[in-house]
């Protein structure tokens, strides 16, 4: 092999390019770069990463270290988000060797790709130690390095195996109320959210418990999801002047976040806040999730459509330094001096005193009181307060303005993209604003416009049009975005599309013979092992987003084999819920739709806008909506019903029964209640 110098200027992904100065000779991800006769040097991390700006500055940016590795190692960059395949496999690899995860990843690998040595971030003398360790293990001893790596493959192929269950099929609540027990040990009833820190947003374990406690009327478990949603918002972790959530917090109180805003936490958690508005008709949830959707138009959404990746962390402080926070943290001097006369109201209500205080003289909002409780205390009206601290909020928006902001990851993801498609879908079906459902219309169509190629969705896009080929993620997040956007127009193309993305997946990511979809696609070359990912996390796995598409379809279809798969992927994955429930939050979104009543409801006639305007006022995750008028054609099997199409009516259905057409709302409302109880 030539020389190689550092080739990252010639990439798009905003993370490589940060890279692309280094004196290291780092390498985008080539398949021909495989089986050379020097050891591989893989370092996986992301645009908004703090700790991967760090070892950058410590290790990467070192003329010595650089020395060290270009001299016996073949160096390759990843962006984890563009290419989460291999990131898959090492941190599948790193968690194995280490029993923990994060990023930088930066594994050493033998020239064939099979990893012998793993670690999150490392300070230079550390990194240039075991450096030095694995370039002399290798020149003195390599058949220990091809040893271990042939045992560390065999162990992470049985990781991606999952046991067949013998147990007859039944799917019952009284399971989902077991796990529960397991699960509530872990709330945390003073600060919100689990026990412990850091703590994550995990948008998509609140949602589950969201309708757990709505649909089954636990009225706890509401108010906790109620409670916990409060103390998020109220944190540094949300944005209060310009809105959107961080990723996760340090500490327990969701008081000092890890600054960076990714595209697909707030996307989950407008979806969350629409529902949880719903529910408990809280003025704060609407609020925020409102508030969030204008942040992502205003910062992360593309002048040619489709929304951007992340905001950093770190930006540039007042000393031209680049600081963690820097863009959202304040001195109080500064706000006595922006504030002056409100100063006093306004630091009682966002905390700027010990229990506010962060660092370096820094301080991030939270609140620990309510507005009635700091407006007696100033011997004022609530309604005058809520003027003085949007007054202050207006005037640190303006001063914030002038500051350095983070930098902006401007990839365009297409499963992050789909879950803000979902996400604007359900913010129209509850609040009903035109403008959410144009956004997603907008959105779905540049992804299909743009991502759908000779039949396979692709990823993401660089430089001269190379394509990326898309994750099971990207295919299982659109599918469930077509989903989302027929049940609120019923315009009958998404449901095709989704049936063909689908279907695509059954041929080219299902395994019949294990029964469980491979997070890449067959038609890949693929590393050493395939990985499959079934644990519901910040984001929820594919399979468990795969098995929920193949359920609503084979209603939608009455197709029985998308059917059996869905039961069977969600019974096969049972054991492993009931050792770990927060893990699986959205297969025990699937279980409910198999352990409780589901109902179908077929809209007939021109005013089907208005009727399904008037359902959507009402919580009804358990309800799979469907139209039929004039303008829509009846090929779908679901459609099968002989009512007049010009006719306004609607039509209630469970599994085994329908009822009679009605033109009424709430005699539908009432045969569902009566249905479930």
């Amino acid at each position: 092999m030539k020389n190689l110098t550092n080739n990252l200027a010639k990439e798009s992904s905003p993370y490589l390019l940060q890279h692309a100065n280094n004196p290291v000779h780092w390498q985008a991800w080539d398949k021909n770069l495989l089986n050379q006769k020097k050891l591989l040097l893989i370092s996986i991390g992301y645009s908004a990463c703090h700790w991967c700006h760090v070892m950058e500055k410590e290790c990467f940016e070192d003329n010595e270290v650089a020395s060290v590795m270009n001299e016996n190692f073949i160096n390759i960059k990843i962006d984890r988000e563009e290419r989460p395949d291999l990131d898959h496999v090492y941190m599948q690899a790193l968690q194995a060797m280490t029993g923990r995860g994060g990023w930088p990843l930066n594994v050493v690998a033998l020239p064939d790709g099979r990893p012998i040595w793993a670690s999150t971030y490392l300070p230079k003398k550390n990194w240039m130690g075991t450096l030095f360790q694995l370039k002399d293990l290798y020149k003195s001893a390599p058949e220990k390095m091809y040893e271990y790596a042939e045992k560390l493959e065999k162990g992470l192929q049985q990781l991606n195996i999952i046991d067949p269950s013998n147990e007859k099929e039944e799917f019952s609540t009284s399971f989902i109320d077991e796990v529960l027990k397991k699960w509530r040990e872990n709330f945390d009833h003073l600060h919100g959210g689990m026990k412990g820190a850091p703590k994550f947003l995990m948008p998509n374990n609140y949602h589950f418990l969201l309708r757990y406690g709505a649909q089954l009327q636990h009225k706890e478990i509401v108010e906790f999801v109620e409670f916990s949603l409060t103390k998020m918002i109220y944190g540094g972790i949300y944005d209060t002047l310009g809105g959107g959530f961080s990723r996760y917090s340090v500490d327990e109180r969701w008081h000092i976040p890890h600054f960076e805003k990714m595209l697909y936490d707030n996307a989950q958690m407008i979806s969350l806040l629409s529902d949880a508005y719903l529910v408990t008709k809280n003025p704060l949830f609407k609020e925020t999730a409102i508030k969030t959707l204008a942040f992502l138009e205003e910062e992360f959404h593309a002048e040619e459509n489709g929304f951007y990746s992340a905001l950093d962390a770190d930006s540039v402080d007042e000393k031209n330094q680049s600081k963690e926070g820097a863009f959202y943290t304040w001195k109080k001097k500064e706000l006595e001096e922006i504030l002056q006369d409100d100063f006093q109201i306004f630091a009682e209500y966002y905390n700027v005193n010990h229990t506010g205080y962060w660092e370096e003289g820094n301080y991030v909002f939270i609140r620990t009181k309510s507005a009635e409780e700091i407006a007696e205390q100033f011997s004022t009206t609530t309604r005058e307060l809520e003027k003085i601290i949007s007054r202050c909020k207006k005037k640190l928006i303006s001063v914030r303005k002038k500051k350095a902001k983070p930098g902006l990851d401007t990839k365009i993801l297409t499963s992050w993209n789909a879950l803000t498609i979902t996400a604007y879908c359900d913010a129209y079906r509850v609040f009903q604003n035109e403008k959410y459902i144009e956004i997603a219309e907008n959105t779905l169509n540049f992804l299909w416009e743009n991502r759908f190629k000779n039949g396979t969705i692709t990823r993401s896009f660089k430089k001269n049009n190379e394509e990326i080929s898309g994750c099971l993620d990207d295919y299982a997040f659109l599918i469930e975005a077509c989903l989302k956007f027929y049940e609120n127009t019923f315009q009958e193309k998404w449901i095709s599309r989704a049936k063909t993305l689908t279907d695509y997946c059954l041929s080219y990511f299902f395994d019949e013979d294990k029964n469980v979809f491979f997070y890449t696609s067959s038609k890949e070359d693929g590393l050493f092992i395939k990985t499959i990912e079934t644990e519901d996390n910040v984001i929820p796995s594919s399979n468990s987003a795969m098995a929920k598409n193949l359920g609503q379809l084979s209603k939608i279809y009455r197709n029985k084999e998308y059917e059996k798969i869905s039961k069977t992927l969600l019974k096969n994955i049972q054991p492993r819920i009931n050792e770990y429930p927060m893990g699986y939050s959205n297969w025990l979104m699937l279980f409910m739709n198999y352990s409780s009543s589901t109902f179908e409801l077929l809209f007939s006639g021109e005013n089907f806008k208005e009727n399904l305007k008037s359902i959507h006022k009402h919580y009804l995750p358990q309800l799979l909506k469907v139209g039929k008028n004039k303008n829509i054609s009846e090929k779908l099997p679901i459609l099968k019903y002989n009512e007049d199409s010009q006719k306004n009516s609607l039509l209630l259905c469970t599994e085994d029964r329908c009822f009679l057409p009605t033109d009424s709302l709430k005699i539908v409302l009432k045969s569902i209640r009566n249905t479930e109880h």
